[in-house]
């Protein structure tokens, strides 16, 4: 605001001057027009030097003048300013000059041609209303120009920052600080809308650091219960074995089958964490392919797989990120289809593809495109009300994306089809 009063001042200080300078310019001028006695003083300077006519001067007579003789013969050798176009008396009473017949004892002089009285006056002051007019359109562009340029700096300008600054806070770019100028009208508020971006950046690095130590307490829990899921595991292998009572083996295999899931939601949960931050880490070295039957089968407690051959080849993977892929494709099927599992095997290319397919009705077409999101579970056929933690899809496209590989899902209305395209070596 201190900025705008100094240029208003500035301005009306300019403008002030040029007024006084136009006035001062405007001002009347001193009569060059003829009263009466300074005609009468003409007319006897005449008569005095009446043989001498052609040396008299404006400055003897104390007028502009021209003088004609008989027959309008012009006796004024050069005459001045707008009387220079006077070239006979008729014509000089016709533009309203004043026509004086010089005598001396009845002898005819000459005619005295001046200008009516004011007439110069006038002329000069209209000469320089004109000037003046002029020069306060100058100024009054003068100000305006400058006034147009303080605004650019001023207001314009700052704004356009604001503005761009605005954008880059909503994109969530926190940490370039706005130019503070106080000078112009926006000082004070761009200060304001810093200390606001700088709130901003601390809240979000709070809310950052509160993030990062959540995931790093879920992955270390869900490292812990690993544990004890993996001594019940053992501890069900051990009793399926010692004992011989079927009832007692079948609920044993129950506890391994829930144990597993858990086993499964677990690694899961550790993975999602860990992905979030950065920490989700492969290790691919070269494999021989009939690892997949051994993962297929490890992940096959119920024996619903239906295996197809595997082609001889070496794939580059991270056995057990891909055993955690494969296990979390068989349990969803477990879950959400109870239906016998098609695994099948070719090469294409660079790849060997392993497509898992149930027969559960597949997915709609509107979810398939969103089951590797995560946390996201599907709300029709038989995904509708089960338990999950919509991580499994999420967590086998991460990892196969991880081993530069890729998860594919396909629906034909008939089972979904999940293909692991798993590089060569």
């Amino acid at each position: 605001m201190k900025s705008f009063n100094r240029i208003f001042i500035i301005l009306a200080l300019i403008f002030t001057s040029g007024v006084i300078a136009a006035v001062a310019l405007t001002r009347m001028p001193e009569n060059n027009g003829s009263d009466a006695v300074d005609l009468n003083r003409a007319v006897h300077i005449i008569k005095d030097n009446r043989t001498e006519l052609l040396s008299l001067t404006e400055e003897d007579l104390g007028t502009k003048f021209v003088l004609f003789g008989e027959n309008g013969r012009r006796l004024s050798s050069e005459p001045a300013g707008y009387l220079i176009d006077v070239d006979s008396p008729a014509k000089a009473a016709a533009e309203d000059y004043v026509c004086l017949p010089v005598e001396e004892n009845g002898d005819y002089i000459c005619t005295l041609v001046v200008p009516r009285p004011g007439m110069g006056r006038i002329n000069d002051a209209r000469k320089k209303i004109v000037t003046a007019g002029l020069m306060l359109l100058g100024l009054i562009l003068l100000c305006a120009a400058i006034f147009r340029i303080y605004v650019e700096f001023a207001v314009i300008r700052p704004f356009r920052r604001m503005e761009k600054f605005a954008g880059m806070v909503a994109h969530g770019e926190l940490d370039i600080p706005i130019t503070r100028d106080r000078n112009n009208l926006f000082g004070a508020f761009t200060s304001s809308f810093d200390i606001m971006r700088e709130e901003l950046n601390a809240s979000r690095s709070r809310e950052n650091e509160l993030r990062k130590r959540r995931q790093e307490l879920i992955a270390e829990l869900s490292h812990d219960l690993k544990t004890p899921i993996t001594g019940i595991k053992l501890v069900c292998e051990l009793l399926s074995v010692k004992l011989t009572d079927e009832y007692a083996v079948e609920k044993i295999k129950n506890i391994h089958t829930k144990a597993e899931q858990m086993n499964i939601l677990v690694s899961d949960l550790l993975a999602s964490e860990l992905d979030s931050l950065g920490e989700m880490t492969v290790n691919c070295r070269d494999e021989n392919s009939y690892v997949l039957h051994e993962l297929v089968s490890l992940h096959d407690p119920q024996s619903m797989v239906q295996e197809g051959a595997v082609p001889e080849c070496l794939i580059r993977t991270d056995r057990i990120r891909l055993s955690q892929t494969i296990g979390n494709i068989i349990s969803n099927s477990y879950k959400y289809a109870g239906t016998p599992i098609q695994v099948s095997y070719r090469i294409n290319d660079r790849y060997l593809e392993m497509a898992i397919k149930d027969s559960g009705g597949g997915v709609s077409k509107e979810e398939l495109p969103l089951i590797t999101n995560k946390f996201f579970r599907g709300t029709a056929g038989k995904a509708a009300g089960k338990e999950g933690s919509g991580l499994g899809l999420y967590i086998a496209s991460a990892l196969m994306e991880k081993m530069d590989g890729e998860l594919v899902c396909s629906s034909d209305g008939t089972g979904l089809t999940v293909t692991l395209l798993i590089p060569l070596s």
